[in-house]
């Protein structure tokens, strides 16, 4: 896989992660009154005991995953190579690229050119042979 993609791959996580550490947090946090002219809020759930996380640890545990996820991708970031010479040379560099580019385009399409013609005499040669075949066959 290469950087660009495990870039993106890292980007998808840190998203995850972010959405299901709010998710968490708006699901299991204690209710507040926002206002006294508000009823109060309803009590907060209670997790089941068999709970092997508790609610005071899943932030703590959330948080280290997202910079640990963090840190990953700067790694990664910091593994992409350097451009040499700034932006006037990358500029120079996309030209010759489509230079290129235009050339071996243009080489493919005189090949596709000469490819059609090949096919149009086969089919050509084919109908000849296969003219005589059924003349032969029906005199």
């Amino acid at each position: 896989m290469d950087i660009i993609s495990q870039l993106q791959e890292q980007v998808n996580s840190i998203a995850a992660l972010t959405f299901n550490t709010f998710g968490t947090l708006q699901r299991d946090a204690t209710p507040v009154k926002l206002s006294p002219n508000y009823p109060d809020p309803p009590p907060a759930p209670v997790p089941p005991p068999d709970d092997a996380t508790k609610f005071e640890d899943q932030p703590k545990l959330m948080s280290a995953a997202l910079v640990k996820a963090a840190k990953q991708f700067d790694a990664l970031v910091a593994a992409l190579p350097l451009s040499d010479g700034g932006e006037e040379a990358q500029l120079k560099r996309i030209e010759e690229l489509q230079a290129e580019n235009d050339a071996v385009g243009q080489e493919l399409q005189r090949q596709l050119e000469a490819a059609g013609l090949l096919l149009c005499s086969i089919l050509i040669t084919f109908s000849y042979f296969f003219s005589s075949i059924i003349l032969t066959l029906l005199f």
